[in-house]
Formats: structure tokens, sequence, C-alpha cells
């Protein structure tokens, strides 16, 4: 009887959240879609209703035109029409029953069915909140991947490779060049007559050229596909490979395919980790659960929405109902990466909404904030796992601004990168952003793995010597 009680409430809450859910459409593409299957019935009810008015018409034009057909011939010799009894009797007819049977017709109202189904949907429709939250998402678009208007209205979006991209980049590497001419010009005629000391100086100026791009600036560059590229020193030690995480019992036999992305922070990509009917899952129970991400305010110290980071996600501790049907996360991380993960905690499921994006942040909490992770009593977040559960038609890619690394969605594979150096301290080269989204429907889930019950663990796991 308690197991069937506990498993009503839990009914019971998820019909809640079901409900509570829809709000902030535009902050999620999964949630969008309901509304094309309201609109599609609020179009057949419209249909009805206009069938229904066109026989309404149709029956009036046919009374219409047999009484015009009627009056011209009577009022011809009105006494002799009248003359015959039959006519006279059906004159009273009809203007005693007939003529009110019209007026009702007339008078019937047909709207009932389509007025109440749109008053009933209605309460399900996008806000003024929505409507400006999308306006807003297509400005950021705009901006942030350098889109012409008539671009946007016609819908021709490009993809973040297109030529324009290509273009861009020769354009600021000209720019550069000859930033560093004039600098090194000037520097050359203010070197004469110096000390070795002004030398030095001077070379210290003409070395401002080579300070980091502002953040923002490299975060959209990086989302165009215009970042930094690997020298082929660096990119030649990048490999593709079988791994087995040192013949793990369960990957003897079948290795994981893991391809190396980025050298500094150590970034790997896992392929073919998670299978279309585990996606679909994940996203069919995830779905009625996500609400709108919110993030940490530094300065009342509560959760809340954002501009900068547009999607909804669910609330940790109710994936864990459905996480434990198939195992995917936890038996990944731990036979990969030798991380403990505790049982069903800490799993986000995310859905990007129109321009979707979340900007550059990190996942570890700073000296700053030493108690950001104290209510959960796990310590801080030593690395981080990201599926990506679908295609990106354009857009959407997940970089790093600090040192110009670009992880482009893929459906079915999973990205892994460590938080924390060896000696807990925080490696702020991690920070990261999500690109907004230009084209498609982006889902991603990601599972943090924290300090507890890593304490007897192998140190670093894959990360060990890339660090």
């Amino acid at each position: 009887m308690e197991r069937r009680c506990w498993w009503c409430l839990l009914a019971l809450s998820c019909l809640l959240q079901t409900f509570s859910a829809h709000s902030d459409f535009y902050t999620s593409i999964g949630h969008m879609t309901d509304l094309l299957y309201t609109e599609k019935d609020l179009v057949t009810s419209l249909k009805d209703y206009i069938t229904a008015e066109e026989n309404k018409l149709k029956q009036v034009k046919l009374w219409a035109e047999k009484m015009d057909v009627l009056s011209a011939t009577a009022v011809q010799d009105p006494e002799g029409f009248l003359g015959h009894p039959v006519n006279a009797f059906k004159l009273m007819k009809r203007l005693n029953t007939e003529w009110g049977d019209l007026e009702s017709l007339v008078l019937k109202d047909t709207t009932d069915g389509f007025i109440s189904n749109l008053t009933l949907q209605r309460k399900h429709f996008p806000t003024d909140e929505d409507q400006t939250g999308a306006a807003k998402a297509l400005l950021r678009l705009q901006d942030t991947y350098r889109l012409e208007t008539n671009i946007i209205s016609t819908g021709d979006l490009p993809d973040p490779e297109h030529q324009r991209a290509n273009g861009n980049l020769k354009y600021f590497e000209f720019q550069l060049i000859k930033q560093r001419k004039a600098q090194a010009e000037e520097a050359q005629k203010e070197g004469k007559g110096r000390t070795k000391r002004q030398t030095s100086d001077a070379s210290k100026k003409k070395m401002r050229f080579r300070e980091p791009v502002p953040e923002r600036k490299m975060y959209e560059m990086l989302c165009r596909g215009e970042g930094i590229k690997l020298t082929p020193r660096r990119q030649s030690r990048l490999f593709c490979r079988y791994y087995n995480n040192h013949s793990h019992p369960k990957y003897l036999l079948s290795p994981v395919k893991q391809e190396d992305e980025w050298d500094r922070p150590y970034i790997v990509r896992y392929h073919d980790i998670i299978s279309h009917s585990e996606i679909e899952k994940v996203k069919e129970l995830a779905k009625p659960r996500l609400r709108r991400a919110t993030v940490h305010d530094p300065l009342t110290g509560k959760l809340t929405t954002a501009q900068y980071r547009v999607s909804k996600r669910t609330v940790a501790g109710n994936v864990c109902v459905f996480v434990s049907l198939f195992g995917i996360v936890d038996g990944y991380i731990s036979n990969i990466n030798d991380l403990t993960i505790p049982f069903c905690f800490a799993l986000q499921v995310a859905n990007y909404g129109v321009g979707g994006q979340y900007e550059p942040h990190f996942d570890f909490g700073r000296k700053d904030e030493p108690d950001a992770f104290k209510e959960l009593g796990t310590g801080n977040r030593v690395a981080t796992w990201l599926f990506y559960m679908s295609d990106v038609a354009a857009g959407g890619a997940t970089v790093f601004p600090d040192v110009g690394a670009v992880v482009w969605p893929k459906k079915g594979t999973a990205v892994f990168w460590y938080n924390l150096f060896p000696s807990g301290e925080g490696d702020y080269s991690t920070r990261h952003a999500a690109c907004p989204v230009l084209v498609g429907n982006k889902w991603v889930s990601n599972k943090w793995i924290h300090e507890r019950g890593q304490e007897f663990r192998r140190p670093c796991g894959l990360n060990e010597t890339a660090r």
C-alpha cells in the first residue's frame, strides 16, 4: 500500500511539473514544438467554423433566390395572385413561420466551438515576454554571426563555416599585420638614442598588440569559426584511439572511441557513447520537467534567470527517476575515467531555445565563493561530462575563449574535461560557453563530478599526462 501511494505521489508531482514548466517558451525549442500542435488544432477548429458559416450562407442564399422569384411574380398582379386561396395561405405561413425560421438561422452563432477552443488554448499561448525574448534572440544571432537583416528575414541562414567566416578571418589577420607594422615603425623612430632600459620598455610597448582579444569578441569569433588554430606541432599531439582505460574488463573487448579535441586544457570526445534510443528516452522523460535555466546571483546568493543563459533544463533531483532505467551516466563515467559517481545525482538535461546560449562561465567554485557547494556537501566540481543529444545545423558550439578551443555538437558523443588540477586549484583555462543556436535544436545533458568520493581514486585519470 505504501509503495502504491509513493508512485501516486510521484505521478502527481510529475503532472504538476508538466503544467508549471510551460512558460518562457522561447528558451526551449523542445517546448516550442508543442505550440505547433496547438496551432494545428486551432486551424482545424477554424476550418470547421468556416464550413459551418458557408453552409448557413448557402441556405440563406437559396431562400433569397426562391423568394426573389416568388415576389417578382406576385407583385405583377397582387390581387390576382392572392385570389388563389393556396397563395394566400402560403403568404400567411411564410410571414408567420418561415421568415421566423430564417431569422433564427441568420442569428445562429456558429462560433461557439471555435471561440471556446481558442479561449482554452490561449491559456497556453506565449506571452509578451516570449515575443520580446525571441526578438532579442534574433538580434543576438545577428550580432554574434554578423548576419545582414535581409538574410534573417528571408530565412537563408548560413552555416558557421560559410565563406563570410573565412573572409572575416582574413580581414582580422590583415588588420593585425597592419597594426604590427605601424607599431614597429613607431618603435623604430622612437628607439634612436634610448638606453638599454628604454629599449626594453619600448619592446614591451611593441608587444601590446599581443594582448588578449576581449573575451566577448573572442567568444563571438569562436562561435563563427574564426578562432585560434592549433600550431602543427600541437596538432600532431592530438590523436584518435580505441580506449580501454588500462584494460578495464568492461572495455577490454569493446573499447570506446576516444578523440583528443584540445591539449591545454585537455578536452577529449567519446564517439558513439550514447544510443539514439537512450537519447529519445531521456528527452521523452525530461521534456515535461524542463524549467527555465537559472544562474547563481553573487549579490543575493539566490538562483535567478538571466539573459546570458537562454535554455531550459531539468531540476537535478527529478531526473533520478529515469537515469537508473539504463544507467548511461554512472557506468560510462566511472568505468572510463575512474571517477566515483554518487548514485543519481546532479544530472542536467538542457534544451536551448531561439538563439539559445550560455555565455562564458566556470563550472567550478572559485576562491572568492568558498561556499558555492556547501549545502550539497560534495566539495568542488572536479570534472565535467557533457553529452550531445542532437546535431545542430548551425551554431551551438561549446567554446573556451581563454584558449580558443571549439567543440562542435555531434549527436551520440560526449566530451570530458577536468576543472581542477590535482592540487585542487581551479583551472581557469576551462572557462567555457555555449554559442547561440543559429539553426536547429540543441539538446545536451551533463554531469558534474565533485570532490567527494574521489579521495581514493587514481589521481586525474586520463588527464594526468595532459596536465
